[in-house]
């Protein structure tokens, strides 16, 4: 195998991309391989690069990990996510790629989380060469599954994560690559951040133009070459690998594990699988005309999870791999159950139940998307069934077998004008302990859909259907299915600045229940992990990922959580780059006046190599009043000692902003 480390890739207008190229042993063109994202090729993204790249090297590709314009050590500038600048560029360089000498003139796209989304997105544009994508923890919904809002609430994720991509954007290229002017370039991209992302985002609070952008939902019709869609039960994706079986008309397969926010041959919670092999099947059939099998097995490999006691973090899930000719299946139908008075039974009933969560409801939460680093997984949900209005189903008297995603219907009344409800689906266990199978949320002003903002009526019964999370999951004989419904989830959601109380006169659920009796289809074999050696280098801080410290004021309900990201610092052998990371959040609010509640994101990035010091650092606070949301941002950048920039930034967003409202 030859690795290049630096390979420019010219395109039309004059820009140049910077890319990192495995190249295999071989005597005649091999097909290529491209993963196509801003996160820096050559350092804060080598060692996540080094454990899929070499493998697919090996397995006859030439593997590309490219950094799109304005990242890394490429030209020009990037000042958002997904555009269509970005998806022009990956098409540039489909074309380029496929007319070099060591290639056969046959692509594919392999991308997670960024790079699945525009994996997805490129190959709605149909580039010639583009043959089959692998699309793993991605969306084809950009506002109804992404990180910034769920069910039409604000997630605390739109805030952390935009303070992460604040610190991957605007970050300096290597000097060792594009010499002296690597400061010009830094202060360029610098400038380029007029606005902060959260912000961004921010500013379309409805399902806008700015969300269907990227949104291959649109049109599935569009994509038509082969796709695999990954996804993990544990990760924030989770509805995807579904969608896309059930929508794309071509060729496509799903796998779903118990993963976190991973590719799955070094996710967690296990088991990892071979998925570099599974991924060379794939590939082998589409890019180089070799008969594997693979599109004779199932088109739905997935996990079936069994319930075990809650943990923050497991190493593995308990569970079994299960598989579907076809999705949707023939063999999962809907069976709807009727809440009654902390009951879910057969038949309708009507009743009058008051809800009014303390705002500290949502505890037991977990992340939104785990990473599986820990402790990001839900806990007992006893704390937050303690906040919450819950409708129990009678024990299980034979296992039953769910896959699919669950609904609650709820006909409901508040008496404030904004409002906010989760709805957990949750298994008890015969000595109490409550896991929770999946979740949804709604913002009530989006009740009628998710394109508009309708303050509530107080006193006006509205019905009300909120979708959960698809989930694959046994109930054993002996556990009960509970409905918990609340006012809030915190600190996954973005707490209101208010406890509205609603009343609750009847509802339903509709659970997706599998025949555990039909016929069942095996799984393919997944094999054991592997994947290359980790990069080398030097480990100087230790990183501390995902550490919490959870703080409460019994006297006056006040409670803070702080979470540490990574902590850390190392330096990387091959290039002699020192790279250090921060990222820390704090959430407080207090569980019976939460007006007060804050959000903050805080990150560092620094790159240090002989004299050259170059460092980030983001800071973001999100509050609320009646009004509405506050942001404040601030940007500021070191050159060695020299202070060479800063920033500030702060918005306002109404709750309920008129069609074309922009932030003051």
């Amino acid at each position: 195998m030859r690795i290049i480390e630096t390979v420019w890739i010219p395109l039309l207008d004059g820009c140049r991309l910077a890319a990192r190229l495995w190249l295999p042993d071989a005597t005649t063109p091999v097909p290529a391989i491209l993963e196509y994202l801003p996160y820096r090729r050559r350092d804060r993204h080598r060692g996540d690069d080094a454990v899929l790249h070499p493998g697919l090297a090996g397995c006859g590709y030439a593997a590309l990990r490219v950094d799109m314009r304005g990242a890394g050590d490429s030209d020009g500038v990037m000042n958002d996510e997904y555009t269509p600048q970005e998806w022009r560029d990956a098409c540039e360089v489909i074309a380029w790629i496929a007319a070099q000498d060591w290639c056969s003139g046959n692509v594919g796209l392999i991308g997670i989380s960024w790079s699945g989304f525009n994996a997805l997105q490129i190959a709605a544009l149909r580039p010639p060469a583009l043959k089959a994508v692998v699309t793993a923890c991605s969306t084809d919904d950009r506002y109804a599954d992404d990180m910034h809002y769920m069910g039409g609430a604000l997630l605390n994720d739109n805030l952390q994560y935009g303070a992460t991509l604040f610190t991957w954007t605007p970050t300096p290229p290597d000097p060792a690559i594009v010499g002296n002017r690597w400061k010009a370039m830094w202060l360029e991209r610098l400038n380029a951040m007029s606005l902060p992302p959260a912000a961004r985002w921010m500013q379309h609070p409805r399902r806008d133009d700015y969300w269907r952008s990227g949104s291959v939902c649109e049109d599935y019709d569009r994509i038509t070459v082969p796709v695999l869609a990954v996804g993990g039960w544990a990760d924030g994706y989770t509805n995807t690998v579904l969608r896309l079986l059930e929508n794309l008309r071509g060729p496509r397969k799903g796998l779903i594990g118990p993963w976190g926010h991973a590719f799955p041959h070094i996710a967690t919670p296990g088991p990892r699988i071979d998925f570099i092999g599974y991924v060379q099947r794939w590939f082998d059939h589409w890019l180089k005309g070799q008969e594997t099998g693979m599109m004779e097995e199932p088109m739905l490999t997935y996990w079936q999870q069994r319930p075990e006691p809650p943990r923050a973090r497991y190493p593995q899930r308990q569970g079994r791999w299960a598989a579907e000719r076809r999705w949707p299946s023939a063999d999962v139908q809907a069976r709807t159950l009727h809440l009654a008075p902390g009951r879910l039974q057969d038949a309708p009933a009507k009743f009058t139940a008051t809800l009014c969560s303390p705002a500290t409801t949502g505890l037991a939460s977990g992340e939104w998307c785990p990473y599986g680093w820990g402790p990001d997984m839900p806990g007992d949900q006893r704390e937050d069934d303690a906040g919450s209005l819950c409708f129990d189903a009678p024990a299980a008297a034979t296992a039953q077998q769910l896959l699919g995603r669950a609904q609650v219907r709820l006909r409901l009344c508040s008496d404030n004008p904004l409002a906010m409800l989760a709805v957990r689906l949750n298994a008890v266990a015969p000595d109490g302990v409550a896991i929770r199978i999946s979740y949804g949320l709604l913002n009530l002003a989006a009740r009628n859909g998710f394109d508009r903002a309708e303050p509530l009526v107080p006193g006006h019964y509205y019905d009300v259907s909120v979708m959960l999370k698809a989930a694959a999951f046994i109930l054993p004989a002996g556990y009960r299915l509970r409905v918990a419904l609340s006012t809030s989830y915190w600190p996954l959601a973005a707490p209101l600045p208010v406890r509205p109380v609603l009343t609750v006169q009847s509802g339903s659920l509709v659970l997706p229940l599998r025949d555990p009796e039909a016929a069942t289809c095996p799984p393919p074999a997944l094999g054991e992990p592997w994947s290359p050696p980790p990069v080398p280098a030097q480990v100087l801080v230790a990183p501390a990922r995902g550490r919490q410290r959870l703080t409460r004021d019994m006297d006056d309900g006040e409670t803070t959580l702080e979470v540490v990201r990574n902590l850390g610092a190392l330096t990387l052998e091959e290039t002699g780059l020192r790279l250090e990371a921060l990222g820390r959040e704090t959430y407080r609010v207090n569980a019976h006046d939460p007006a007060g509640a804050r959000s903050e994101a805080w990150r560092s990035a620094g790159f240090h190599r002989g004299d050259w010091q170059a460092r980030l650092e983001i800071h973001s606070l999100l509050t609320a009043d009646a009004g509405g949301w506050r942001l404040e941002s601030t940007l500021d950048a070191w050159d060695g000692e020299e202070h060479c920039f800063s920033r500030r930034w702060r918005h306002d967003f109404p709750f309920y902003p008129a069609q074309g409202d922009e932030p003051a």
